[in-house]
C-alpha cells in the first residue's frame, strides 16, 4: 500500500525528522488559505499523485500550463494560480504510462534553500531478509540512472537485525554523502529515526529524494515516499485511513474484495491460476510464445465457484485482454470448483475472446466432465506448454 507524498512527510514529522512546513488541499476554495498559513517568500506547489517523476511530467490538457508536477511560485496568488491549472487535470510520468493519473490533491509547502540533494532509500533486501539503507550524492535523479551510469556512486548495505540500527551505520551513509561536523550527527540521529518508522509501521520502502543539505547546514527530508506491506496493514489503523482507492487500479482494488491476489500489466492474455509460483511460470511461458501476459491472478488454494467466477469478470473486464488461459493444477484447490466458477462466469458475463482451460490434478475428471458437457466455448488443453500455445495461436490468428 502506497500514499501520497504529504501523508509521508505527516509520518515523518510525527517521528520527529526535519521535513518543510506544507499543507494538502483536496478543493479549489481550499488553496488561497492554505498557502496563506505558510511563510514563504517561496511556496512549492506539489501535485500529490502515486506516481515519481512529477517534476518532469506533462499534463494533458492545455490548460493546465507546460509546467511539470511540481512548480515554484513567489506569492500566495502564484501558489494559488499554479494549484488550480493542476487540481482535477491528468498528469504524465514515466512512472504513470501514457495514461497518466488524475491530480486531486495539492501539496503546498514552504521553499527550500537547497546547498545539495542526496538520495536516501530504506528497504527489504529479499536475498538477506533484512533491512538495507541505499544512499547516493546523486539527488533528485531517477536512482535506475545514477545505478546505470555510475553505480560506483551508490552505497548500500543491510542491517542486521541482531544488532538492530547504531551510530556506526549513520556515520558510514554521513561519510559517503560528504557530510561533517554537525551535519555528521544530525545523519546518524536521521537514519535512526528512518529506520525506527520503517520497522514499527511494516513498511516495504522509504524512499527521501532529495535529501537535502540547506543553506545553513541542516539536513531536511525534501520529499518522500512510502509504501507499506499490504499483509501487515492490519495492525496499523493509522496506515489504513491513509489509503486512497481512486490511485489504485479499479481492478486491482475489486479483487482485493474478494481476496484475490490480481495485479494489472499491460498484455493481451488474461490468466487464472492457482499458486504464485505457477502464475510466475504461466506468464512466461506466454512471453517465450510470443505474446505478453495482461495480468497476475492466483486465486489461491481454497478458491470457491463464487471467487472463480468474481475472478474471471475481472479478467474480461479488461478491454486490452484478447484471450484467456485458465490453468490450474489441483491440490488444495479442487479443477472441478474452477470448472463450476469458469462455466457459471462465461454464462453470466458472456465471453467474446478466445478461452483455453489446462486442468490437472486433484477432481481433474470431474472438472474435465463439467466443462465438456457445458455448452462454453473452451479449447481443452493436455499440458501448460499446449495450452500456451494454443491461446497464443487463438490470439495471434
Amino acid at each position: 500500500m502506497n500514499i501520497h507524498e504529504y501523508q509521508a512527510k505527516a509520518l515523518l514529522r510525527s517521528y520527529g525528522a526535519p521535513v518543510s512546513d506544507g499543507r494538502a488541499v483536496l478543493r479549489a476554495e481550499e488553496i488561497k488559505a492554505a498557502a496563506g498559513e505558510l511563510d514563504g517568500p517561496v511556496w512549492v506547489v506539489k501535485a500529490q499523485i502515486h506516481a515519481g517523476g512529477r517534476g518532469k511530467g506533462k499534463f494533458k490538457e492545455a490548460d493546465a500550463g507546460e509546467k511539470g508536477g511540481v512548480r515554484v511560485t513567489k506569492s500566495v496568488g502564484e501558489a494559488e494560480a499554479e494549484a488550480k491549472a493542476m487540481l482535477g487535470r491528468t498528469l504524465v510520468t514515466h512512472q504513470t504510462g501514457p495514461a497518466g493519473k488524475q491530480v486531486n490533491r495539492i501539496f503546498i509547502e514552504d521553499g527550500a534553500d537547497i546547498a545539495k540533494e542526496f538520495y536516501l532509500a530504506l528497504l527489504v533486501d529479499r536475498g538477506s531478509s533484512r533491512v538495507s539503507f541505499v544512499a547516493s550524492t546523486e539527488g533528485g535523479m531517477d536512482i535506475e540512472e545514477v545505478a546505470a551510469e555510475t553505480p560506483d556512486k551508490i552505497l548500500s548495505f543491510s542491517v542486521d537485525p541482531a544488532t538492530g540500527y547504531l551510530p556506526f551505520h549513520g556515520r558510514r551513509i554521513a561519510f559517503s554523502l560528504g557530510l561533517e561536523g554537525k551535519q555528521v550527527k544530525q545523519c546518524v540521529a536521521l537514519m535512526g529515526t528512518l529506520y525506527k518508522l520503517f520497522l514499527e509501521k511494516d513498511m516495504e520502502m522509504l524512499e527521501i529524494n532529495p535529501l537535502v543539505l540547506t543553506g545553513a547546514g541542516d539536513l531536511v527530508c525534501l520529499d518522500a515516499k512510502m509504501g507499506f506491506d499490504g499483509n501487515a496493514v492490519y495492525r496499523h489503523p493509522d496506515i489504513a485511513e491513509l489509503r486512497d482507492t481512486s490511485e489504485e487500479d479499479p481492478k486491482e482494488l475489486e479483487a482485493s474484495k474478494f481476496d484475490l491476489n490480481y495485479i494489472a500489466l499491460d498484455g493481451e492474455i488474461g490468466c487464472m491460476v492457482n499458486g504464485a509460483g505457477l502464475a510466475m511460470a504461466t506468464m512466461d511461458i506466454i512471453k517465450l510464445y510470443g505474446s505478453e501476459p495482461a495480468n497476475f491472478l492466483d486465486v489461491g488454494g481454497g478458491a470457491t465457484k463464487e471467487k472463480v467466477t468474481e475472478a474471471f469478470k475481472i479478467i474480461t473486464s479488461d478491454p486490452q485482454v484478447k484471450g484467456i488461459l485458465v490453468n490450474i493444477f489441483g491440490g488444495i484447490m479442487r479443477c472441478d470448483v474452477i470448472a463450476e466458477g469458469v462455466v457459471a462466469a462465461v454464462k453470466e458475463v458472456g465471453l467474446t475472446v478466445p478461452l483455453v482451460v489446462r486442468l490437472e490434478g486433484t477432481n481433474v475428471a470431474e472438472g474435465k466432465r463439467i466443462i465438456n458437457e457445458s455448452d462454453v466455448d473452451v479449447i481443452a488443453a493436455d499440458d501448460l506448454k499446449d495450452g500456451a500455445e494454443k491461446i497464443v495461436a487463438a490470439v495471434k490468428g
